[in-house]
């Protein structure tokens, strides 16, 4: 048996949420690595709908145990909100079957202020943060002066932690002409929700060794999508945390050699929440089609998505960069009706043809599709669960695509259910 990690090959919003909650029930644990409450995931389990913003996707199961890593950003407020939410739709969430790792930075009230205030004053120039202060915090953090869960535990330690972060936030605000943070009145706010967020805290990478040795099954579950990465995505319009696979080892403690598959989700189009480039991207009555056929919007911000055909020439860039060994391919209902399908096979920069999506902003704007075209089937795919059940038309397009990016399709998705699901490759088993 085979760790797991599961990542978006495009922008985010690829329909991670679906495929983990399908996947967790082979996994005894599953571990967000990374990102913050802005990564919405959205379950429909027996026809009732969880919409997760920062809970890992196993706590609707039962039996399963979800961790929060420390290389997640943690809105304390938001997490216990989220808690009483989902714990009001009859799910159990204790010490026993959640935790979150002691060495997880804090978001706190200065973080989301300031993202806010950046991109208000951005203009033209913003980035599409969701001003949830995940940027801010991870500056701190890599900056060195973040609050951390183990924080929590001690006052005086708070205290002085404090004074640290509210030197330089402080120093900031009163140039902005903004108000200043008074430390005891954050201190206070903490220390009373502190017993709450403690309970949870354990060293995670002890425990995730222990889970190893024992031989159970673990489910790496990223947030966002790989074109999203700090350091691979499409600079700046990106996040603030790596979403590579390689970060499943850095942001839980745990060893890139007990990685044993990883999964890209790949929807069966594009699409992209916020600013940035998009170089298949539809603003016409397809794009709209799309849209309102593949419900495309976000499930944090409830933003309408913009929507394109696939673009092969970008997942084939994020499968190399990530060592993506299979791809969920998502969505595939959604194109029933089209009578053609176009897929991104190149890109034309000032007349030269370019098979890779270049680095610099400026001309990732300027470049324009090369595409190939494949016929629509024009019918229904939604809830098939056997691949030769699907229409001629769609596995040609499924084995085009495959071909192309150069990974294999390993489960095809026909509906947001989690049983509406073409099984071809078990990661925990292939």
């Amino acid at each position: 048996m085979k760790n797991v990690v599961v990542v978006g090959s495009q922008w985010g919003d690829e329909g991670k949420g679906k495929i983990v909650d399908w996947l967790s029930s082979e996994a005894d644990i599953v571990v967000r690595f990374q990102g913050g409450h802005n990564a919405g995931h959205t379950l429909v389990i027996d026809k009732k709908t969880f919409k997760l913003r920062l809970l890992p996707s196993g706590i609707v199961r039962e039996g399963k145990i979800s961790i929060l890593g420390n290389g997640v950003v943690i809105d304390p407020w938001a997490l216990l909100s989220e808690i009483k939410e989902i714990k009001k739709q009859g799910i159990k969430v204790t010490p026993e079957n959640f935790m979150i790792s002691e060495s997880a930075s804090l978001i706190l009230p200065f973080h989301q202020e300031m993202d806010e205030i950046r991109e208000n004053a951005a203009g033209k120039g913003k980035i599409g943060t969701t001003k949830r202060g995940i940027g801010p915090c991870y500056e701190d953090k890599v900056g060195r002066r973040s609050i951390r869960v183990m924080d929590l535990r001690s006052e005086s330690n708070l205290d002085t932690r404090l004074n640290n972060v509210l030197l330089h936030h402080n120093a900031i605000r009163k140039g902005l002409k903004k108000r200043i943070f008074k430390k005891d009145e954050l201190k206070k706010k903490l220390l009373k929700i502190a017993p709450e967020i403690l309970k949870f805290a354990k060293p995670v990478w002890l425990k995730l060794d222990e889970y190893k040795n024992s031989r159970k099954k673990i489910l790496f579950e990223g947030a966002q999508g790989i074109l999203l990465d700090v350091d691979h995505g499409t600079y700046p319009f990106v996040t603030s945390s790596n979403t590579v696979p390689a970060m499943a080892a850095t942001g839980s403690g745990s060893g890139p050699d007990k990685i044993g598959y990883i999964l890209g989700i790949t929807k069966a189009y594009t699409t992209r929440v916020g600013s940035g480039p998009f170089p298949t991207e539809l603003k016409n009555k397809i794009g709209e089609e799309l849209g309102r056929r593949g419900k495309e919007f976000g499930t944090v911000t409830a933003r309408k998505r913009r929507c394109g055909w696939f673009d092969g020439v970008l997942v084939r860039q994020t499968i190399k960069i990530s060592g993506i060994n299979g791809i969920a391919l998502t969505k595939l209902d959604v194109l029933d009706e089209l009578n053609e399908i176009k897929m991104c096979i190149g890109y034309d920069l000032y007349g030269k043809k370019l098979n890779y999506l270049p680095a610099a902003s400026e001309d990732q704007f300027k470049i324009k599709p090369i595409y190939e075209s494949f016929p629509g089937w024009k019918t229904k795919t939604q809830g098939i669960r056997n691949i030769s059940d699907l229409p001629e038309n769609a596995k040609k397009y499924i084995y085009a695509l495959e071909d192309f990016i150069g990974a294999k399709v390993s489960s095809i998705s026909t509906s947001p259910e989690r049983e509406d699901t073409i099984l071809i490759e078990d990661p925990f088993k292939s």
